[in-house]
């Protein structure tokens, strides 16, 4: 194996690697915010919105993330009411339909997974806490949304680190992040086993920097549970 050929196959791959960052960082966040308003239509009880929630829900967690990117980066110019808005300048940019495609995506994916956190909160907490005056915001800040984001954690992890991987589909729209990077390298080489291995070297590093860092996080939100045992010791 050709040490020399790897080492500068991976420096090149590791600059793409903010490229790959800002994408999959700019899809959670905006991601996450659109599952926030998803979820709150889909327990609302309003039964037009819960039946919007659901539709969204169900297109975009059944049809491919693939198919949903050629849509957004082909389809949106498609229209006229589109091409000639005030939004063509930004969705007629590679990255733009990237972020918003996986953030589409995800959205219908995280809306679900926090669904399932909202209803593994037990009736006599919301009970107690409406029993010493706890309504509305104030209730769903101190009670419902810690509780609910607990319990959702770790699926929810799995969640971003699929948003991860799946960052690398947007080669095929022309962003040059890590995958674009290497199979751009493959091109111009005919080495695709060795240019492949450095690309799933980053990757795997990546995923594990991001598993980490939730462990922590689930670790932080669940001291009260780890208190529970040693006081039963004491």
């Amino acid at each position: 194996m050709d040490f020399t050929f790897l080492a500068s196959t991976m420096v090149t791959l590791l600059k793409a690697v903010p490229t790959t960052l800002i994408l999959f960082s700019l899809s959670i966040v905006f991601g996450g915010l659109l599952a926030l308003v998803i979820v709150s239509m889909r327990v609302s009880g309003n039964r037009a919105l819960s039946g919007f929630a659901k539709g969204y829900i169900f297109i975009f967690r059944g049809s491919p993330l693939l198919i949903q990117m050629f849509l957004v980066f082909y389809g949106l110019g498609q229209f006229g009411v589109i091409r000639y808005s005030f939004l063509w300048p930004f969705l007629r940019e590679p990255m733009v339909c990237a972020v918003l495609s996986l953030a589409l995506c995800t959205a219908g994916y995280t809306a679900e997974i926090f669904r399932g956190g909202i209803r593994a909160i037990s009736p006599k907490e919301i009970e107690a806490a409406r029993s010493i005056g706890m309504s509305g915001f104030l209730l769903v800040r101190r009670i419902l949304a810690p509780i609910a984001f607990r319990h959702a954690l770790p699926a929810y992890s799995t969640e971003i680190v699929l948003m991860m991987k799946s960052t690398a589909l947007a080669s095929l729209v022309t962003v040059w992040e890590v995958t674009g990077v290497a199979q751009r390298l493959i091109s111009q080489t005919y080495r695709t086993m060795e240019v492949f291995l450095c690309s799933a070297i980053i990757y795997l590093v990546l995923n594990f920097i991001i598993l980490q860092g939730m462990a922590l996080l689930e670790y932080s939100l669940s001291r009260h549970r780890r208190a529970a045992p040693q006081a039963l010791k004491a």
